[in-house]
């Protein structure tokens, strides 16, 4: 009763349901998109079998915050959040690529890298970088966005001569994902963090004017480390101290599970979803600065269910 793990709600006007895997996405009117950010949390592509509690707050509302504080950079989809764990937006027409930006070498870009490999997305890396050294100028490595299975790297010329984003559109994508990335650099400074690298989704409103959309800059999309004893950890060959979820990938891997074929996602405890639920709620807390208030989960998915009604009928 006290986490999200799906929904199952019939709203006045709808007319498409989907369940991706961690969200729930109503569509009313075919104009207004009702999200729901569930407890539900992946790694490896695959839905762990336990909800993480509040980690649909947290998430929900760090975007929230995020997407206020670059609405004056570009327009974006969120139009209302009558639910903590909820966001209503006007629906747009995505672009098929997610926007990544890199700033530091590190997760994808650092395997590819330490196998020899000088380029990414058709963009260069220079020679006799460390592990998590930051690039002299952010990297732009887009993905397509696959509906089913894998996003995939790809190269600004291919995204172009595939059609997949008009050049005059994919030029106001990559300026806008270059400012995001800055401002959320520059908020992530103010709290002692550095925003490492992140993607970003867009879309074109019912005008034509390109949106930004879905979440912005939380743990699930983005990675941070700490300032503090940042150059130390370089120096030194040492790990940084990450805010991003791959505590629970390295969980995962510890217990023999990395998605591969034959292999069991291990038994989540109580004690262990709340261990998660506990990072969360710290991450939330560093990111924005702000003391997390936790909602009332009773009965967490009535609640949600009557918060959307609610703004619904007005």
């Amino acid at each position: 009763m006290n986490t999200i793990k799906g929904t199952n709600f019939n709203l006045p006007g709808q007319t498409k349901f989907y369940k991706g895997k961690v969200r729930d996405v109503y569509t009313v009117h075919n104009e207004t998109l009702v999200m729901v950010a569930s407890d539900r949390i992946s790694a490896f592509d695959h839905v762990l079998p336990e909800g993480i509690p509040y980690k649909g707050q947290v998430l929900s509302q760090i975007a929230a915050k995020f997407l206020t504080a670059t609405a004056d950079i570009v327009p974006n989809w969120m139009e209302a959040t009558p639910d903590p764990s909820v966001t209503i937006g006007k629906m747009c027409e995505p672009f098929m690529v997610e926007m990544v930006i890199r700033g530091y070498l590190t997760g994808h870009a650092w395997r590819e890298y330490k196998v020899g490999k000088r380029m990414i997305c058709g963009v260069p890396m220079p020679d006799g970088m460390l592990e998590n050294q930051k690039f002299d100028t952010p990297l732009l490595t887009p993905t397509t966005k696959a509906i089913v299975g894998h996003d995939e790297d790809i190269s600004r010329d291919e995204i172009l001569a595939q059609g997949l984003v008009a050049e005059a559109d994919y030029i106001k994508l990559e300026e806008y994902t270059r400012a995001i990335f800055q401002r959320g650099t520059e908020i992530a400074a103010e709290k002692g963090l550095i925003l490492v690298d992140t993607k970003y989704e867009f879309g074109k409103d019912k005008d034509g004017v390109i949106t930004l959309i879905d979440e912005i800059h939380t743990p699930d999309s983005s990675r941070y480390f700490y300032i503090e004893g940042y150059e130390d950890k370089i120096a030194n060959g040492i790990q940084q101290k990450q805010l991003s979820k791959e505590f629970v990938r390295q969980w995962l891997i510890e217990n023999g599970f990395q998605g591969k074929e034959g292999q069991s996602i291990p038994a989540m405890s109580e004690e262990y979803c709340n261990s998660v639920s506990e990072r969360y709620i710290e991450l939330y807390e560093y990111i924005t600065g702000d003391k997390f208030v936790k909602e009332d989960v009773t009965d967490v998915v009535n609640r949600v269910e009557e918060n959307i009604l609610n703004y619904l009928a007005k």
